[in-house]
């Protein structure tokens, strides 16, 4: 092993930490190039919770910077998912 990265870390924040009851998760770089690829494969990995990993429901950081779903990914990328937040 040449100790470069290979996987993606998907780390979830918040609600969706205990709805997922899945604080973070390594996966192959290999199988998504998108945040919206990864969105969908974890919409199947976590079937029951769909509704909680949708783009208006989960907030998207790459490598703490804000992303969107057309984000691209690469190995050694840290993506974060999270609630919005709201105030009052």
């Amino acid at each position: 092993m040449n100790g470069e990265a290979t996987v993606i870390k998907v780390v979830f924040f918040g609600q969706l930490r205990e709805l997922l009851a899945c604080p973070e998760l390594n996966l192959e770089a290999s199988e998504v190039q998108t945040v919206a690829e990864l969105r969908q494969t974890l919409k199947s990995r976590f079937n029951s919770m769909e509704e909680y990993l949708a783009e208006d429901k989960a907030l998207v950081a790459v490598n703490q910077t804000m992303a969107n779903d057309a984000a691209t990914l690469s190995a050694g990328d840290e993506v974060a998912f999270f609630p919005p937040v709201t105030g009052g």
